[in-house]
This record gives structure tokens, sequence and C-alpha cells, in this order.
């Protein structure tokens, strides 16, 4: 059987050099409420590899301070600039953010055995991502499949999880068609993240070049992406979708725009798979004149806050969620501490956020505020070289 076989066209449009060991104790944050059982984090950096960068980095994390130590150099991968854990916390998948593998127009993406006791990851295989630059990935919640998101390529793909974790042949591959206004960013198809919702039933590629977040319906047992009725919710034009977050309650999404310097607030229709948008706000002071992106947009796990990173103001933009419309309100800004904020993520207990500057060359920790949602330097900062991608491994 041909592994492209559900292959969909779519009309619709070792260390690194100067990596700092870790950070002194900070003042421990004002912890929320005891939802897990963890003992410690592990932090992977994905990162652009090249002279001072050689792939993944672990550190270590203490919960009660927010510090960081005992960084490392755990994986030797080309531009693992994205990453994402299986639920069984034993694997670890990256992308390989690249033009062409093994000869062929594609990147690929790569599958690690984690040591839940030393964080070091040990390469099992890697698998063509069928498209050029893949930029993001996600598992699903069984831990079945590996999705991944195209920028290059314009397109995306379901890679089979094999039982020891390595990766199986891409089973499904959707291929985007169509252009934005901007002939620069968008004259192609970009697609520039995949999730999936809260059920598992439906998967949003959030596309930069065609201003389209597109969904599909998944079916983790077949690894198929199948359009969706209605296939696409809009941004405006030249806004540039780039990465989305889920509201804890499942009925929210929010979408920031990269080219458009905004957050776009969907209500989701579960059921249906459908987004119907209830506003756009900015992500800067009315006041800045520079030339500035954004890239990740996070939702803390209260629900309360919204957090937006912006690279050329260099900040992270905090907004509160309306409990009641899930309108956003632009509420603080907190500077990075570094240049191009690529990335950012916040622990599993949702006290601390952890900003990776790619510019600047570090990673720096903020301990966030439980009931005003703003962020506060702790004074942890480790030099990373161009870290893209912040991910949190439980310790139990």
């Amino acid at each position: 059987m041909n592994a492209y076989q559900h292959l969909l066209p779519l009309t619709l449009a070792a260390f690194s050099l100067g990596l700092a060991f870790g950070c002194a104790a900070a003042e421990p944050a004002a912890a929320p409420q005891q939802t897990t059982r963890m003992t410690g984090l592990m932090v992977y950096i994905g990162t652009y590899t090249g002279p001072n960068s050689k792939g993944i980095y672990r550190y270590r994390m203490d919960l009660a301070t927010g510090t960081l130590s005992d960084g490392q150099l755990v994986a030797q991968v080309t531009n693992p600039t994205f990453l994402a854990i299986h639920p069984n916390r034993r694997f670890l998948y990256a992308v390989a953010e690249m033009g062409q593998f093994q000869g062929k127009p594609a990147g690929a993406v790569s599958a690690f055995a984690v040591s839940t006791s030393t964080g070091k990851l040990t390469l099992l295989n890697q698998q063509p991502s069928v498209g050029r630059g893949p930029c993001h990935l996600t598992v699903d919640a069984e831990g079945k499949n590996v999705l991944v998101a195209n920028y290059g390529g314009g397109s995306a793909a379901v890679l089979p999880i094999n039982a020891d974790g390595r990766l199986a042949e891409p089973m499904c591959v959707v291929q985007h068609k169509g252009s934005g206004p901007n002939p620069k960013r968008q004259e192609g198809p970009h697609a520039h993240s995949i999730n999936l919702d809260p059920a598992g039933r439906f998967a949003l590629v959030a596309d930069l070049g065609l201003d389209k977040v597109m969904v599909y319906r998944f079916d983790d047992v077949k690894g198929t992406l199948t359009p969706n009725e209605p296939a696409f919710a809009s941004v405006a034009p030249g806004a540039g979708p780039r990465h989305l977050a889920f509201h804890p309650n499942g009925r929210l999404v929010y979408v920031i725009n990269e080219m458009g310097g905004t957050v776009t607030a969907f209500a989701y229709d579960a059921p249906r798979g459908a987004l119907s948008e209830i506003q756009t706000i900015p992500t800067l002071p009315a006041d800045f004149k520079g030339d500035n992106t954004t890239a990740q947009v996070l939702v803390h796990p209260s629900g309360k806050f919204v957090y937006g990173s912006n690279r050329g103001h260099d900040s992270i933009a905090i907004f509160a969620v309306d409990q009641t419309t899930g309108s956003l309100t632009l509420i603080g800004f907190q500077l990075t501490q570094g240049k191009n904020p690529r990335n950012f993520q916040m622990d599993p207990t949702g006290q601390y956020l952890l900003a990776a500057n790619q510019s600047s060359n570090n990673v720096v920790v903020f301990s966030i505020d439980q009931n005003t949602g703003q962020l506060k330097p702790t004074g942890c900062v480790v030099d990373v070289n161009a870290p893209v991608c912040v991910k949190f491994l439980p310790v139990y």
C-alpha cells in the first residue's frame, strides 16, 4: 500500500557554547491549588542548530522556587524547533525544520526515547514530514499519532506511532492551496501549527498564507484527516494566523495572528468543529511604532488569562478573559528581557512562564500572579543558543 494513500489536495485554499548551568534560587511564586503529585519538572528546549547549538537541551526545574539547573545537551539533531511529548512521558517527538530530507523536498520528524531518570534522549527513528519546513507538531491524547504542520510545504501530515515509540510512514497528507494579499509572506499556503480539540475529534491547522484556520475531522485509529464542514474559519486579510490555544472549558479558541499583531477569539462549537469569531484585539501598545510580529499564544490553566508574545516589542501581552463571553481585555505587558520571544510555555501548575528569546540566546523565567495574571521576573535566566521551543515533562 502506498504510504501516502490518503493524500488529499485541498483547493480551499556536546553542549551549547555559553550554555548556563542554571539559576540561583528565587523567591517562591504563590502556588495555585495543588492538582498534581509532581515532585519536579524536566524542561526540554528545542533550538535552531549551528556552531553554538547542537540540538535539544534539558534542564531540571524546581517547582518550589522556579529555578532551572543541570542544563545538558540531550540529543544532537538538526533544527529541532518544535517538540511534543507522548502522553505516557516515555517518548519525545521533534520536527527537523529543513527543506530537504533523504533527497526529497521535505523536512523530518524525529522520535526519541526518554530516560525518566536522567532526561537523556535516545533517537529511535526519523520519518519524512512530507513537506518542507515542518514547524509544529502534536501527539494525540491516546498516543497513537503525531500530527505535523509543514510551513514551507503548506501541508499537514499524520504519522502513526508504533508501540515502541517509533514513527511509521505518514498515513495521511493534506495539501493546502491558495494565497493571501501579502505577496512576500502569503504567496502560497504556510501551515504554521496543528492542534487537536480537547475531544480529539477535530484538528485545527492555522495557515498563515491563507488567513484561515482549516478544520479537519480526525480519525486516530486510521490516522486520517478529512475536511470538515465548515472547512475553515477566516481571520482578517493579511493577518497571518500562526498559533492557537484552547480555553480549558473547550468552548473558546484564541488564535494569534503573526502579521496582523492581533489575537482573534473564537467560540468553538465542539460537536460541529465550527469556529465563530467573537473579537479581534491588538497585542501591542497603541503608541508602538516599530516593526513587530507575534508568535505564541497560551491560556492560563485557570482560564482567566491569555498570553501572547510580541517579537519587536519583545514582550508578553497579558489579557484578561471575560468568563461569560470569552472576549479579551488587554491588561498589561511584560518585557521578556531578551529579543525575539519565539516561544513561551507555562509549567503545568500555572506558577511560572518561561520565555525563549531566540535572538538574544536566553530563556527567562517569570512568576505568574494567580489573581492578576501579571508576570514578574524571578531572576532566573539561562543561556541557550537560538531557543525556539520549551516543553515540560512532569517528574512523579
